[in-house]
């Protein structure tokens, strides 16, 4: 494919309309995250489907905060009401729709065929999509926000692209569960590393230190994102090596390396006119 084709094809996804296709995926992602994530009705040997049962409410906000995840941080960031993601009812009503379909429908019916492996490779495929047009535009309108205060930037990107991962601590705490070591930052997921870096190759185009045509990098920003995502439903973190290598150089890992290594060492046998060293460390009487 030569540069105008992909142009003409990046100009087209950088187009896209969000609503209501790929907020329709958005929502069924987190609704299907809140029915399957750690409940104690699972725990006690019950269905996922057992927590909406009990708790439709909880299931409900729970459901809500993390379909505008992205909006609540954001506010939160920019000192904004909480529930100004809220005003849109055509929004709420969208997601409150998904949120009982997901949980009520009959014979869940729904369910099953959203967790269908080629189902949700479309629905996570979308979602890819929402995730990029999230970012950039975060980007775009932290830097007329924050001018010049990219570590600022940065994190309003990053939060955008990733801001579920981040709301799931407190979404779990409306559903009845208190779990602060699954907070974000303790153990970053793949989508938020792969949402730092878009955000940083976004910043550097806007700013103009790397000169790239826009509509290309949006273009292959998505098909990051898509590849990343991929990779994830094989278990693989594409990030790992990288991360590994930099903690090594940086991070103290190549002393802790010779540490263990000089711990490890064999320590010199010393011997005696006497008696002689045994291989346990004791010395055994001459005849």
């Amino acid at each position: 494919m030569d540069l105008d084709s992909l142009l003409i094809v990046g100009s087209a996804v950088k187009r896209l309309k969000m609503f209501p296709f790929f907020d329709f995926a958005h929502y069924i992602l987190m609704c299907l995250t809140v029915r399957d994530d750690y409940h104690p009705q699972i725990a006690s040997g019950g269905s996922s489907q057992a927590f909406s049962r009990v708790h439709p409410l909880s299931s409900w906000v729970g459901s809500m905060m993390m379909c505008f995840s992205g909006g609540i941080l954001g506010s939160f960031l920019l000192g904004e009401p909480l529930i100004a993601p809220f005003r849109n009812g055509r929004d709420v009503l969208l997601a409150t729709g998904i949120w009982y379909f997901i949980n009520y429908s009959p014979f869940d019916f729904l369910h099953k065929l959203c967790v269908f492996t080629p189902v949700t490779a479309v629905i996570c495929s979308l979602k890819e999509v929402h995730r990029a047009n999230k970012v950039y535009h975060a980007v775009l309108f932290a830097l007329k926000t924050f001018p010049g205060a990219y570590i600022l930037v940065a994190i309003y990107g990053v939060l955008k692209g990733s801001a579920a991962t981040h709301m799931r601590l407190f979404q779990r705490l409306v559903c009845g569960v208190w779990q602060p070591s699954s907070i974000e930052i303790l153990k970053p997921c793949v989508m938020t590393k792969a949402s730092t870096v878009a955000v940083i190759l976004f910043l550097l185009d806007f700013t103009g230190y790397v000169d790239i045509d826009e509509t290309l990098l949006y273009l292959a920003i998505v098909a990051f994102f898509l590849a990343v995502h991929f990779l994830t439903f094989f278990g693989v973190d594409p990030f790992a090596p990288f991360e590994n290598l930099i903690c090594s150089v940086f991070m103290g890992g190549i002393m802790d390396a010779v540490n263990r290594a000089r711990k490890q060492s064999p320590q010199p046998v010393e011997t005696s006119s006497k008696g002689r060293t045994t291989t346990n460390g004791r010395k055994s009487k001459e005849e």
